[in-house]
């Protein structure tokens, strides 16, 4: 594993390598070699499921559920 453990992150430190590696998702799939790619789904995966484990009862938007985008319908043509 590269970088800290996320487990040892503090809230404010998880929420901005968090913000980090999404920023830099895009360039990694377009432009990474494989082991890039895979090492950032790798800390990708870790640290999501370590802020969904501090936070399993998180406010969900109803946009963002199956429901919620039945309910707005088909998007523009």
């Amino acid at each position: 594993m590269t970088g800290v453990h996320p487990d040892q992150l503090d809230d404010q430190q998880l929420m901005k390598e968090l913000e980090s590696i999404h920023r830099t998702r895009h360039d990694a799939l377009l432009h990474g070699s494989a082991e890039a790619l895979r090492t950032h789904n790798e800390r990708m995966a870790q640290l999501e499921g370590e802020y969904l484990r501090r936070h399993p009862r998180r406010p969900v938007v109803s946009g963002r559920t199956r429901e919620g985008a039945r309910d707005r319908g088909p998007g523009p043509s």
